[in-house]
């Protein structure tokens, strides 16, 4: 498994609050992003995107998102101040469609003006909460802001504004014949460091098996030379450890029978060799999806 060597190490204050906030935005991501529309306290309508969010919670369904402080002034935004007097959102996920307009809504714009109307975006009305929604957004949840929580006094602190969503809307867009939705379809875009976005459609999606039923055997039941390997990834390892249990004696006689195997083995005398090579073709197998066959090749040839 392949590891980091060195790492550079330091403490906040060691460099300047602009300089950690960037190594934050550039590490911890892909972000998702919260498009938030909130009113005023006379009813006129504020949208501002915040990637600094997420669900934290389904029973009930708790949403988080911070308006931060800005760093040049330490002054508050209008979504912060809005939500203090007016205790509704509405938090409207952001597609790849929208992502131009959405960035474009995040620029300062002086108090009461509307960003609905500055980015070209459609406002609909709301059920249960005076915030408009966004119409080009896929799904749009309606919240009522529970606490406000300011984490700091400073430029750059955060402001976590609590929300309990009371409704949501899906548009039947993205939604399967079965009434799930549709990850390729909905197409979101998750916010990275600097001007960089992500696009979670087409190859940047894949799956991955959650041992929720039955806990995989564990990195630490495999051949310590397998677990040390320069060759197999973390993420072979971990598909490896995600099998639910070790190889039957016969299922492994049976592979060591096989064709594939005793042509791996006839030529080679050399153990280490054998095991480089076995590494190399288990690799292979786990990227086909053949990672139950790539475990008894391994455990085989490292006997």
């Amino acid at each position: 498994m392949q590891t980091p060597t060195s790492f550079q190490s330091f403490s906040p204050g060691d460099v300047s609050v602009q300089e950690f906030f960037t190594l934050m935005l550039n590490t911890i991501a892909p972000r998702p992003i919260a498009l938030v529309s909130t009113v005023d306290s006379n009813g006129r309508q504020n949208l501002s995107p915040f990637s600094f969010f997420n669900a934290f919670g389904a029973n009930p369904p708790i949403m988080v998102f911070s308006p931060s402080r800005r760093g040049r002034d330490n002054t508050t935004k209008h979504t912060y101040e809005n939500v203090k007097v007016v205790p509704e959102v509405v938090i409207n996920v952001v597609d790849y469609a929208m992502v131009q307009q959405t960035s474009l809504s995040s620029s300062d714009y002086p108090e009461g003006i509307n960003e609905f109307e500055k980015a070209g975006f459609t406002m609909l009305n709301s059920d249960k909460v005076k915030p408009s929604r966004v119409k080009e957004s896929p799904v749009q949840y309606e919240c009522k802001v529970l606490q406000v929580i300011e984490t700091g006094t400073e430029g750059s602190a955060g402001n976590l504004v609590i929300c309990e969503v009371v409704k949501v809307h899906v548009s039947s867009s993205v939604l399967q014949p079965n009434g799930k939705v549709d990850l390729a379809k909905l197409d979101l875009v998750g916010r990275m460091g600097g001007d960089f976005y992500v696009r979670a459609s087409g190859n940047a999606l894949f799956e991955v098996e959650k041992p929720l039923k039955e806990p995989g055997i564990g990195v630490d039941m495999l051949p310590r030379a397998v677990q040390l390997s320069s060759i197999l990834t973390g993420n072979d390892l971990g598909q490896l450890g995600n099998i639910k249990q070790m190889p039957r004696s016969e299922e492994m006689l049976e592979f060591k029978e096989s064709s594939a195997f005793q042509e791996l083995v006839q030529d080679e005398e050399d153990a280490e060799m054998l095991q480089l090579k076995s590494q190399h073709l288990a690799q292979d197998l786990i990227a086909k999806g053949s990672t139950y066959e790539a475990l008894m090749l391994l455990l085989l040839t490292h006997s």
